[in-house]
């Protein structure tokens, strides 16, 4: 389970860093930071953990749990994307990490220290330090990581409702068997990310 050892020690405004969103075909990628304004009370503590280890029932709960504590004042946080168009113009890393710097210039005020989760960091106007699995040991990543995924997650779905053919609501971009099928039947909506090799082939067998 994550904890707030690495945010004690480094003191200051620390921000956890993480994306959600880099495996898909189609839609953004989303990132998030988050700032603890001081050690997050057990409660809320014990809601998170990485997001992918969540069930989306937990990762809702977590998420509404952050909100409440950002309108009490207890944390801040912001939210930042990268389109598909993006993404397809400069690639996955690249977009990862622009969303990861918009994320955190939104914050209201810079922090002193950027955790990223993972092994290579973006380019921000404060330290960075890398922590592969950041979401399972940090608390400030691991929210960001809830926040990143329910937001991604919930923008698929509303993107569903314009292009039901793909059944974003179902996988939320991912390349399961039914989003390929989706996609040769189909060929690409203007959601999905130019660059990676299915949606390319579909391009090509549309074109």
């Amino acid at each position: 389970m994550p904890d707030y050892l690495l945010e004690l020690r480094h003191g200051g405004r620390v921000a956890g860093v993480d994306e959600a969103g880099r495996g898909p075909l189609a839609g953004p990628v989303l990132a998030a930071a988050v700032v603890f304004r001081k050690k997050p009370r057990a409660g809320l503590a014990r809601l998170l953990d990485d997001s992918k280890r969540l069930s989306p029932e937990a990762r809702d709960i977590a998420f509404a749990a952050l909100r409440e504590a950002a309108l009490a004042g207890l944390l801040d946080f912001a939210i930042a994307a990268a389109s598909s168009v993006e993404i397809g113009r400069i690639n996955i890393l690249a977009a990862t990490h622009l969303a990861m710097r918009r994320a955190v210039l939104r914050l209201a005020a810079a922090p002193d220290l950027a955790l990223i989760d993972g092994n290579q960091a973006p380019s921000l106007p404060c330290a960075t330090q890398c922590v592969i699995g950041g979401d399972a040991a940090s608390l400030s990543i691991a929210a960001a990581s809830i926040l990143a995924k329910v937001t991604r997650d919930r923008a698929m779905r509303r993107l569903h409702a314009r292009w039901p053919a793909y059944g974003f609501a179902n996988h939320v971009g991912y390349p399961t068997p039914a989003h390929r099928a989706a996609l040769a039947e189909h060929g690409p909506s203007p959601h999905h990310r130019r660059g990676f090799a299915p949606v390319d082939q579909a391009v090509l067998r549309f074109a």
